[in-house]
């Protein structure tokens, strides 16, 4: 599961990953190109010419990680045997019964909660009404004109009357039979006669490409189904990606010259690989990115001659992963290539850009992630994560002087801002951790220093507490744990405790703000993140270090960081639960079959649990980019033993089991639903079968609970789904911990 992220920075490729982002948000806007909301009150997007992020990462409740990527679709599939096709059919209705049995229990026990999710949701409304604030809709300046987003319409107006009011109206989702969709991400030609929007609705991965004729009276040119990422390269020359089964493998060029025509430009054959297209923050040349988990290839085009065949950097070399910049004829490239196997920033001429003529121009230090990098004409920034703490580098392409500024400690996510043009003098970012709503800052090249923005009163918690601790693993590794509490609470080990883990992917744990976690910790919760190994917050090695034939590490790693937070009397067992969500629920299955003393409850939400079967399905669209993450069983009986190891669903015994509460998606592509529903039966049987052999009195049932959402999808979900899954979530880990002040008992709890 990758994520793909904007071309903005060089995140997209840092990740390294390759899936979307679950990041909503009610009033702020779209965070990069697959992190978007479909929300009425106010819709925000990307509104760059250049490729840079947007600003504002307020997220609401419920927010959930980067996902898998597997699609349960077939599509296609020839089944010439008539047993196949009647094991087929069987398999067919027994997935459709296991639904419709399901849906029929989430309708019977859902009444349970629902007393107690309508309190939470507003308390959730109220608090998300008070930490947001709204740094403006990102816009794009050319000259006097700017553009900008708001509520799903696009306006141009002057520079300095920037407003709605006064802006003209150049494109409306909902006056264009659009009413379903949402805008995910803007591109402007260069001579602004163009417009180019990709428009995406909640239930499909894929993404329409309209563009707009800009004048007096726009008009649609054209519409480009199924597309991914685009540029301009020129006035009237776009490059796009098509999108097929959660795939990008093909790059077209299309032109709005007299000659109208489009034409098929690069092909990806290899199944790992995933293309898209990035614009030069100069906007000198387009790039075409072909990643896998291990390896990368980079074709240049030239902006000034776009017909031109592309020309290539670098053949693809296993482990040797890059990304290209450009500054004054030289591509500044992002790369693992050389030792230590970490991201280190080299140069090489245009002329001779092969890996033998890259020169070191940063590295960085031991267990140091490289968060996300951008170039500016000057100047090149990065945003570092070392031992838990945020730090902002400067480098200087004149006196090659490096710059470090520590942020400040209550940070634990950064999100940078879109940068009006690559020569000036100021980086603009935000900062923000689960229980601090964003703040604004801005760093000046000239004056070495930190600027926080006061352009609106943020309510920052100041009874919170942070605390950053390290855990023994079982192999003596350290491993980091960020936990938040009220200041103001007393016996912590009476306290309800919420752990979250993920530990996949190379992907960092999502610690932005969220509504819900402020109301956590009001109402005294401990909150604990722990940094476990598959994971990307010690850099690439940490992530190595944890995927493949190293990924009980990960589980072996969560243990640790739970026997921790207890022994230093962060809560204890029976208050404590654990969340995770899509790939996170490896290691959360697997903790609950091999220790499930250590909590009392768990809420998972699209989760990966079926590693084996799944991997084992090869006709599904991203099995064989998945083989670099988890191995390949088909080719490999070790590699298949080692899975079925420590796979939660293979895994299910009777055992006294923590109760569960389970969101799935009808529409999800990338976790296949059958999967869910086989592992729910299972782990729902296996502890019934442990109850009635030890049917003592006033023997505990744990609750397993699978709420199957229609709408929404791996990736998307509206705001209000959002909300009420978050506030269902909430309800249950109140009940099953016994907590009290929510529940408006006049009676103490049991």
């Amino acid at each position: 599961m990758r994520v793909r992220t904007s071309c903005a920075g060089l995140r997209n490729l840092l990740q390294g990953l390759r899936c979307r982002v679950r990041y909503y948000s009610k009033h702020s806007c779209l965070q990069t190109v697959c992190v978007y909301s479909k929300i009425k009150p106010k819709q925000c997007c990307i509104l760059d010419c250049a490729g840079s992020t947007c600003t504002h990462r307020t997220l609401p409740p419920g927010s959930i990680l980067p996902w898998r990527c597997f699609s349960c679709k077939q599509e296609g599939t020839k089944i010439p045997s008539k047993r196949k096709q009647n094991a087929s059919i069987t398999s067919d209705l027994l997935y459709k019964n296991l639904l419709k049995s399901e849906q029929e229990n989430w309708n019977d026990i859902s009444a349970r909660y629902k007393a107690m999710t309508k309190r939470i949701k507003e308390k959730l409304e109220e608090l998300h009404n008070k930490c947001t604030f709204s740094l403006g809709s990102p816009r794009i300046r050319f000259g006097e004109n700017v553009y900008f987003e708001e509520n799903g319409c696009v306006f141009l107006s002057k520079a300095d009357d920037v407003d709605e009011e006064n802006g003209d109206m150049l494109f409306s989702t909902e006056d264009l039979g659009f009413s379903d969709a949402f805008i995910q991400r803007i591109r402007i030609s260069p001579d602004q006669r163009y417009m180019a929007i990709s428009l995406k609705s909640e239930n499909s991965e894929e993404a329409t490409c309209v563009i707009i004729k800009l004048g007096h009276f726009p008009v649609v040119e054209k519409v480009i189904p199924s597309v991914f990422s685009f540029e301009w390269a020129a006035n009237d020359v776009l490059y796009y990606t098509s999108q097929k089964n959660l795939k990008c493998q093909n790059v077209f060029m299309t032109t709005f010259t007299n000659q109208k025509h489009t034409k098929l430009v690069y092909t990806e054959h290899d199944a790992r690989f995933f293309v898209d297209i990035y614009c030069t923050k100069d906007r000198r040349f387009l790039t075409i990115n072909s990643n896998s988990k291990t390896s990368s290839e980079v074709w240049l085009i030239d902006c000034r001659y776009p017909f031109k065949s592309p020309v290539l950097v670098q053949a693809r070399t296993k482990g040797v992963i890059y990304h290209v910049e450009h500054r004054n004829d030289e591509l500044y490239i992002l790369t693992t290539y050389g030792e230590p196997a970490e991201y280190k920033l080299m140069k090489a001429p245009v002329a001779a850009s092969g890996k033998e003529n890259w020169q070191l121009v940063y590295a960085l230090e031991k267990k140091t992630k490289l968060v996300d990098l951008e170039m500016f004409s000057d100047h090149c920034i990065m945003f570092l994560k070392n031992a838990g703490h945020l730090y902002l580098n400067a480098i200087s392409f004149f006196s090659h002087s490096v710059q470090s500024i520590k942020l400040p400690t209550w940070a634990c996510e950064f999100e940078l801002e879109s940068q009006p043009e690559h020569t000036t003098s100021t980086c603009y970012f935000q900062l923000t951790s689960p229980v601090h709503p964003p703040k604004r800052f801005a760093y000046s090249f000239k004056e070495n220093n930190l600027i926080e923005q006061a352009v609106q009163e943020v309510p920052i918690i100041t009874n919170c507490h942070t605390t950053r601790l390290l855990a023994k693993s079982k192999d003596e590794t350290l491993v980091p744990i960020t936990v938040f509490h009220n200041m103001n609470s007393k016996e912590l080990h009476r306290k309800p405790l919420l752990v979250h883990v993920y530990g996949a992917y190379g992907i960092d744990l999502n610690m932005s703000f969220k509504e819900d976690k402020l109301m956590l910790i009001e109402e005294g919760w401990i909150l604990a993140y722990c940094h476990v190994r598959g994971g990307g917050e010690l850099g690439l090695t940490w992530h190595k270090d944890g995927c493949q034939h190293n990924k009980l590490k990960g589980l072996h790693d969560l243990k640790a960081c739970i026997m921790l937070l207890h022994e230093l009397g962060f809560s204890q067992p029976k208050y404590t639960a654990l969340a995770a969500a899509s790939a996170g629920g490896i290691l959360a299955g697997a903790l609950c079959n091999t220790a499930p003393e250590l909590i009392r409850a768990m809420v998972l939400q699209a989760p990966f649990v079926d590693v084996l079967n799944t991997m084992m399905k090869t006709h599904l669209p991203l099995t064989i980019e998945e083989q670099e993450e988890w191995g390949n069983p088909l080719a490999d009986e070790k590699c298949m033993k080692y899975i079925k190891s420590y796979c939660p669903y293979q895994n299910i015994k009777p055992q006294c089991y923590p109760s569960v509460f389970i969101t799935a998606y009808e529409n999800d592509q990338r976790v296949p639903l059958t999967g869910v529903l086989r592992y729910v039966r299972k782990l729902r049987k296996a502890a019934l079968d442990h109850a009635s052999r030890t049917s003592e009195k006033g023997n505990w049932v744990p609750n397993i609970i699978l709420d199957i959402q229609a709408s929404g999808s791996h990736c998307d979900s509206s705001w209000e789904d959002s909300l009420n899954e978050v506030a269902r979530h909430l309800a249950f880990l109140n009940k099953e911990l016994e907590v009290c002040h929510l529940q408006h008992h006049s009676k103490p709890c049991k």
